[in-house]
């Protein structure tokens, strides 16, 4: 049985502790299913259950959109994507909240690490989030990033040493973290 002791141990290791926004830090499924609904709607489409949008949730926006007129049964106009995240970047907040217990969460952590939050999400939307529910004190602004096309402009993979797997996000990781290679973990 691990002690109190040897669990502040092996986090106070840590040089960087990376969170992703949603689905980890808030819970901002119902925005992003109303915003996907408004868009179906106002493409004549039938919307779908939230549940249903939720687990499309986690390739990015484009990838969104275009499973949502898949499963609505539509082709997706091609200003799909630009409507959907005007509709979705007016309604950020309305439902979006931490987790339960996240801020105290955050409060802890920070005395023994820096904080950092790598998302798909644009980063003006994300700092709206995180700067709306009072989350934004646990990061430091260089530490608030989006691994979404074109957001690691300039350098490249040589200045690693490592590579710990080949996905965008974790490129994006080392980079925030200023390391020349990242680990994984997921609870």
């Amino acid at each position: 049985m691990q002690t109190e002791q040897s669990r502040h141990a092996a986090v106070s290791t840590f040089s960087l502790i990376v969170f992703d926004l949603d689905g980890t830090l808030v819970d901002s499924r119902k925005d992003i299913a109303d915003a996907a609904n408004l868009l179906l709607e106002s493409c004549d489409a039938a919307p779908l259950p939230e549940d249903t949008i939720g687990r499309m949730v986690g390739d990015g926006a484009a990838t969104l959109v275009a499973r949502a007129f898949v499963a609505a049964g539509q082709a997706p106009p091609p200003d799909a994507l630009a409507r959907f995240l005007y509709l979705y970047g007016r309604r950020l907040l309305a439902h979006t909240r931490p987790y339960p217990h996240m801020p105290e969460t955050l409060e802890a952590l920070s005395r023994r690490a820096p904080l950092a939050v790598l998302t798909n999400k644009p980063i003006a939307a994300t700092r709206e989030i995180l700067s709306g529910l009072d989350l934004a004190r646990y990061f430091a602004a260089d530490r608030v990033a989006s691994f979404g096309r074109g957001c690691w402009r300039g350098g490249g993979d040589d200045a690693f040493r490592w590579r710990f797997g080949d996905r965008l996000a974790n490129r994006a990781t080392r980079r925030l973290a200023h390391l020349p290679g990242a680990v994984w973990f997921w609870v």
